[in-house]
């Protein structure tokens, strides 16, 4: 079984290759769409395939372990079944580590690695004080079934969530009879969510296969990457002209949505628009 997933490419265009775009945990890969169609048609000759990653979007039913691992696996498996090369990965977050997995798996075969917002670093108290954890823990404090999004939304914004957080949230609600339910599989996602935090992928920047081009894309408003990684990626990158740091001083976490044509300008360099 592979992962769902949705092809990108401009209108008329006939892409040699393409890029893996990897969301974020909770999220899916039409969180993307916008952001590729314009990409696509600034870089005609790549094409952007939209991933749901496993536990995520359409992508419920594949078997575990849940680990970046696996989840590297799964694209390995899915590039096998693209009608394009696969020359390319991009991932926000949650997906910007797998991303890292996927191209230790497919050393001196990509061209582009793009990492949106992430640390390769191991965080070992991820799980107790980072955000999406705690949006985990409220989601698993709510009962299986309710009556309405709208009670859905109610008890999400209780908790101190942003109303457009918990709208966000609410795409993965799904009616069910009478009842409405969250529809991912919570323990799934925190097994994703523990590896996701244990994982250290820092030789996969570290060690450059002489091919691929390595970007890091942080949010300056963002404490994801914290400034001992930040300067570490930074000082790497003044060795290594393969690898590019670039901080979009008005985004936060969100940078694909806080500064979205910052974004587009730094991708469409990096793919040859």
């Amino acid at each position: 079984m592979l992962p769902h997933h949705a092809i990108v490419t401009a209108p008329g265009a006939s892409p040699s290759c393409c890029v893996l775009v990897l969301h974020g945990i909770f999220g899916s890969g039409g969180n993307f769409r916008t952001l590729t169609r314009t990409l696509a048609s600034a870089c005609p000759r790549w094409a952007f395939v939209l991933v749901d990653l496993r536990a995520h979007g359409l992508s419920t039913s594949l078997p575990p372990p849940h680990t970046l691992g696996a989840a590297a696996d799964d694209l390995v498996r899915l590039g096998s079944a693209l009608p394009f090369e696969v020359r390319g990965v991009m991932g926000h977050s949650f997906g910007g580590k797998v991303a890292l997995a996927y191209a230790a798996l497919r050393r001196g075969e990509l061209d582009q690695l793009w990492v949106l917002d992430s640390t390769p670093s191991a965080r070992p108290f991820g799980m107790e004080n980072v955000g999406a954890a705690k949006v985990l823990a409220m989601l698993e404090s709510f009962p299986a079934e309710l009556p309405s999004r709208e009670r859905f939304l109610e008890l999400v914004t209780s908790h101190g969530v942003s109303r457009a957080e918990a709208d966000w949230l609410a795409m993965n609600v799904r009616r069910e009879g009478d009842a409405f339910r969250f529809r991912l599989d919570l323990a799934a996602i925190r097994d994703l969510l523990t590896d996701y935090f244990t994982e250290d992928l820092w030789p996969v920047v570290e060690q450059p296969d002489g091919r691929r081009r390595t970007g890091f894309v942080i949010g300056g408003r963002s404490d994801t990457v914290s400034p001992e990684d930040r300067a570490r990626l930074t000082a790497l990158a003044a060795k290594d002209p393969t690898l590019g740091v670039h901080i979009l001083p008005n985004a936060g976490h969100w940078v694909h949505v806080d500064d979205t044509e910052g974004l587009l300008r730094i991708l469409t360099a990096a793919f040859g628009g």
